[in-house]
């Protein structure tokens, strides 16, 4: 803390509860950068959250917030845009609240295209219940529940909200700090359903049960299994298939659900003569 984004934080619930090298509050600076850069209308913002490492973050945030259910924050939020169009209604969730429990939830509300900013922290674990396999966790990599390896395959939750129908999708890693803002100002501008995941690490749970080293190691780590989209054009297919891939993919606005409910019943009033 530096006192530069002190007004969108509630500074009497400091210090935060995370472990020592969590990429959680690399996340949330960029996100309040995202904010202050938009100079966002705190009184007009309300963010949503589940369980979960990451959904602890609204605790420490100065703004309207709701922490919901395990895998239904995106339920909850669809309730506060349904109900209150005039608001920025910001999801914070992770891998395992997102993708698994509240996974239908993830891509109805693509599919419907409704005007919600999720924001993912994807550090590939379930990092609160000490360390489980997520559907992100990366092939053959030892977690609480797969101590030999995960055989499954992970989640590209980018590429599965790409199919779900989200008008803004994108990625990127609390390595690549400068790229975080400007994806979160993307997405939050973005009228209808915006997904950003993060790739971030947990040195306590995953780091440790896969001897990935020091925080420091696990961004490098990032990094060195990273690459920029415009990049990729040049790389073969085997290759590009071993990295995360960062940018921006989907920047698509289109007709966003809440609005279009709007004008549904002021069309069936009109038609009553109510």
């Amino acid at each position: 803390m530096n006192g530069r984004f002190d007004k969108y934080y509630r500074t009497h619930r400091l210090p935060h509860i995370w472990c020592p090298g969590c990429g959680n509050g690399i996340i949330l600076n960029g996100m309040m950068e995202a904010f202050e850069k938009l100079k966002i209308d705190q009184d007009k913002t309300i963010i949503v959250s589940g369980i979960g490492c990451s959904s602890r973050a609204p605790l420490y945030m100065n703004f309207d917030t709701l922490h919901t259910t395990h895998g239904r924050a995106i339920a909850f939020a669809t309730g506060v845009k349904m109900n209150r169009p005039d608001l920025t209604v910001i999801v914070i969730t992770g891998d395992g609240d997102a993708a698994s429990i509240g996974g239908n939830h993830l891509i109805h509300a693509a599919r419907r295209n409704i005007d919600l900013t999720v924001i993912c922290f994807n550090n590939f674990t379930y990092g609160m219940t000490n360390g489980q396999y997520s559907p992100t966790t990366t092939r053959l990599s030892r977690s609480a529940t797969s101590p030999y390896g995960s055989i499954e395959r992970p989640f590209d939750l980018c590429k599965l909200l790409i199919g779900a129908g989200a008008s803004y999708v994108a990625r990127g890693t609390t390595y690549h700090v400068r790229m975080l803002p400007t994806l979160i100002m993307n997405a939050i501008s973005n009228k209808g359903f915006s997904f950003v995941e993060i790739l971030t690490q947990c040195p306590t749970y995953f780091g440790r049960a896969n001897k990935m080293g020091s925080p420091s190691a696990m961004l490098r780590w990032l990094k060195d299994n990273s690459v920029r989209q415009e990049e990729t054009e040049a790389m073969q297919e085997e290759e590009r298939s071993r990295k995360f891939v960062l940018g921006e993919f989907v920047n698509r606005p289109g007709l966003e659900y809440s609005a279009e409910y709007e004008k549904l019943i002021a069309a069936v009033r009109a038609k009553e003569g109510k």
